[in-house]
């Protein structure tokens, strides 16, 4: 990854705010289109633009050396659980603003470091599961079970933020044994055939304006995911974290201005409550050595 320094630290944070202004921005537009097309049509179009780029990283390579993978099993079932968690965000945008559900979504890191513990082993002390329970108690704040007229619908989100953190843990479960070209390749391939299997049986044919819509959400998800790759690549994890909450920024002014939402004050409230516990939660884990966690 190259050594550590502050330059390319501070480069690695901008990218990283960029890499969350492209993923709000590829929510948003399919937040458009899912008012009018079904879910597997925008993700077969969607991963069918990743194909383009992930067959064209793999020629570096050669396609088949990228195409080896020393753990293909792990590389379905995670591309599998990615399937189910952006089918998931994607019809939570068709019933709730933007902002609603990154608020929501923003507690999945938290969720990550819970599973952590069964999944992978990891310890985690009382600090960091205090974290845990702060961040609940803000998503609780924004769903409000029983008060909101919409909290069946609050739920949706909360199953996508905890498919996330899932992937989150099979995605480290998988550490370094495959390069970024080659799980790019596995992910594009099997995501691409399994929604060829679908997205016939439901495909609604697109005007100019969808077409526009489908083609530039596959682009930002594909930049956003390269950028957000090279974020990681220029900086450590542990310092680039903090700042994917700014998702909930792009948010919110996305949902303000292509869609004239804007979240209340109870999800505001939740929001803070979610990103502070995050915040501390990274903190401990930055300062404090592994047999301290």
């Amino acid at each position: 990854m190259g050594e550590v320094t502050p330059a390319r630290t501070a480069r690695g944070i901008l990218l990283m705010m960029l890499a969350m202004g492209l993923m709000a921005s590829m929510d948003a537009s399919a937040k458009l289109l899912v008012e009018d097309y079904p879910i597997p049509q925008i993700l077969l179009v969607r991963f069918l633009v990743f194909l383009v780029f992930a067959l064209a990283l793999a020629r570096r390579r050669g396609f088949r050396v990228t195409l080896r993978s020393r753990k293909p099993v792990l590389q379905i079932v995670r591309t599998l659980v990615m399937l189910v968690e952006i089918w998931v965000f994607v019809w939570a945008f068709s019933l709730l603003p933007l902002a609603n559900v990154h608020a929501i979504a923003a507690v999945s890191p938290l969720m990550a470091m819970a599973l952590a513990v069964p999944l992978l082993g990891e310890r985690v002390g009382w600090h960091r599961w205090t974290a845990v329970a702060a961040g609940l108690v803000g998503v609780l704040i924004i769903v409000r079970p029983g008060i909101a007229q919409t909290d069946w619908a609050m739920a949706i989100p909360v199953l996508a933020a905890f498919l996330w953190a899932l992937l989150q843990i099979l995605i480290r479960k998988a550490g370094l044994s495959d390069p970024i070209e080659t799980t790019g390749l596995w992910t594009a391939t099997i995501a691409v055939l399994v929604m060829a299997l679908v997205a016939p049986f439901v495909w609604i044919a697109p005007d100019a304006r969808a077409w526009g819509l489908l083609l530039l959400t596959g682009l930002l998800g594909t930049m956003g995911h390269m950028t957000l790759f090279k974020a990681l690549e220029l900086a450590p994890a542990s310092a680039v974290q903090p700042f994917s909450y700014m998702m909930m920024v792009w948010a919110a002014l996305l949902g303000f201005l292509v869609f004239g939402a804007f979240p209340d004050a109870w999800t505001i409230l939740g929001a803070l409550v979610i990103v502070a516990s995050g915040l501390y939660a990274f903190a401990r884990e930055r300062r404090r050595p592994a047999s301290a966690l």
